[in-house]
């Protein structure tokens, strides 16, 4: 019981850029896809990006904010949730198996990026017929990664003191 108590401090407060930063980065991120929506004539916007933006703007030097974690998270998390659905269809089962193999296989490619967490329950609960198709990779998921990757990487990068990102491709 005594681990579970905790003892750490909490980290500092945000700076009013720090600030700043997250709402201009959480905004224009949504806005951005949420713009682009009818260009494309696809759907763009889905919840576990407004929690990628939460780490892509207020925790940007983690390595779950990075790139590669961003935009493999998310397509590796909504390819198994794809893949049981298309196997198993949608049971709570199905759901828990998918969220766990997300989790490893995003622990195995070291892209863990926990809003892709959400994505198989994304795609399990989507009450659509026919169920979502492979298209669903492409649109929402590929392009609206790569779109809050471009926006973080604008946003991210105003200012002397801020470099993002930490690493593209990392190293072994």
């Amino acid at each position: 019981m005594k681990r579970m108590v905790g003892g750490g401090v909490l980290p500092a407060k945000a700076s009013y850029g720090g600030l700043l930063r997250g709402f201009l980065g959480g905004v224009l991120s949504i806005v951005f896809l949420g713009l682009l929506q009818p260009m494309v004539g696809a759907p763009l916007l889905m919840a576990p990006f407004g929690a990628s933006c939460v780490l892509l703007f207020a925790a940007s030097s983690s390595p779950l904010a990075q790139p590669r974690n961003v935009i493999g998270g998310h397509l590796l998390s909504a390819g198994v949730g794809l893949l049981m659905l298309h196997g198993f269809g949608s049971s709570l089962l199905s759901m828990a198996i998918a969220v766990g193999l997300a989790i490893v296989l995003m622990q195995w490619f070291r892209m863990v990026h926990p809003p892709a967490g959400g994505n198989p329950l994304v795609v399990l609960l989507a009450p659509t017929v026919p169920p979502l198709g492979w298209d669903f990779l492409l649109f929402p998921v590929l392009f609206g990664a790569v779109g809050l990757v471009l926006i973080a990487a604008l946003v991210n990068n105003v200012g002397p003191r801020h470099a993002w990102p930490v690493y593209w491709r990392g190293g072994r």
